[in-house]
């Protein structure tokens, strides 16, 4: 009967530590702050690490106007990461529809502190311009 009870309190140690150990990749939904550029814009971000240790990026957003309608007109959204060595990086664009839903996914070999959105009139700009419609706060 007490090697049962030893048993099983064995297992239960071995099941939570598995759980703990299993959880430590799992993703949290990090949310973009209002915009005061596009208030109705709403979003959120998950970076979970990938089989090869990279993070991997995706990014869905709602409610985000096309960017040709933004004042002055832009072409495109570009998504920028702050990686943890303070580095500022292009990692995409992002294409809006009617439907105002958008979504996004990118790999890094870098871990992401922060993920910016800007308006711009190239997709491919190497720095941010001061456009910012959507951030989160440092992660």
């Amino acid at each position: 009967m007490k090697n049962n009870y030893f048993l099983k309190n064995v297992l239960n140690i071995c099941i939570a530590t598995m759980l703990i150990a299993s959880c430590s990749s799992c993703s949290h939904k990090i949310a973009f702050l209002t915009s005061s550029v596009v208030p109705a814009a709403r979003g959120y971000i998950t970076v979970n690490d990938d089989k090869n240790k990279n993070y991997v990026i995706k990014v869905e957003l709602m409610y985000l106007a096309e960017a040709k309608r933004m004042t002055p007109p832009k072409n495109t959204y570009v998504v920028w990461m702050v990686s943890n060595n303070n580095a500022t990086q292009n990692i995409g664009q992002i294409k809006t529809t009617s439907s105002l839903k958008a979504s996004f996914e990118s790999v890094s070999s870098t871990k992401p502190t922060k993920i910016f959105i800007t308006a711009e009139d190239d997709a491919t700009i190497q720095y941010p311009t001061t456009a910012v419609v959507l951030s989160t706060d440092n992660f």
